[in-house]
């Protein structure tokens, strides 16, 4: 089930980052602008600040044990989808005692892995111009998961593992197909392919691209 993500108190936040500075000031006001200029983004309180409207949602959470002189410890491993459902999407991973702190590392850890993503209609069978789909294939690989994005005509949804729709739904993608291999059931490196294929979204310059460059 979808939560909103958590957000701290931005008045009382001192940036540690010229970035962060800046957004605070609101010289930057636009999260599309710090991925236009290619920007690192190293405080979760720049993701709060331009993307008030998140949600997450733990799609994953396994128990792991570490071997120390004092014997074993076992933590929560937590994996976490979030994003606006309108071409921005993260994922992240956190690790703790106490399966709330797990949470709350992975939320963190999925602000500052926030990424946009490019949506469009380009499927051949779709001439709609809107965007609900991919605007082109795309793929992504983790681990021994390989996964193929391909762009659907509107009305047909996402013909995707349950998995992956998640992911997909997040990022605001409506229709898409899928073509996947490896070992799917491990859910870390399914996610992770997928969240790789729409990273490569904007690993390709279109027209619309130079036209704003000129």
């Amino acid at each position: 089930m979808a939560e909103e993500v958590p957000v701290s108190n931005l008045d009382e936040w001192t940036p540690r980052t010229k970035l962060g500075q800046l957004v605070k000031e609101g010289k930057i006001s636009s999260i599309k602008e710090i991925f236009d200029r290619n920007y690192k983004i190293t405080e979760p309180e720049i993701i709060e600040a331009l993307l008030p409207k998140l949600k997450y949602e733990v799609v994953d959470i396994k128990m792991v044990q570490k071997q120390t002189d004092a014997g074993e410890i076992s933590k929560y491993k937590v994996l976490v989808v979030m994003g606006n459902y309108d071409g921005y999407v993260g994922i992240g991973l956190g690790k703790a005692k106490q399966l709330r702190v797990a949470i709350q590392k992975a939320v963190r850890d999925g602000k500052l892995n926030i990424i946009p993503v490019r949506r469009g209609c380009g499927s051949w069978e779709c001439t709609c111009g809107e965007s609900h789909s991919l605007p082109f294939r795309v793929s992504g690989k983790s681990g021994s998961v390989s996964i193929e994005l391909l762009p659907a005509p509107k009305g047909t949804g996402l013909v995707v593992g349950k998995t992956l729709s998640i992911l997909l739904n997040y990022a605001g993608i409506r229709d898409a197909w899928s073509f996947t291999s490896g070992e799917t059931r491990t859910t870390e490196n399914f996610i992770r392919a997928g969240y790789a294929a729409l990273y490569n979204t904007y690993n390709f310059v279109t027209s619309t691209d130079w036209a704003r460059r000129r």
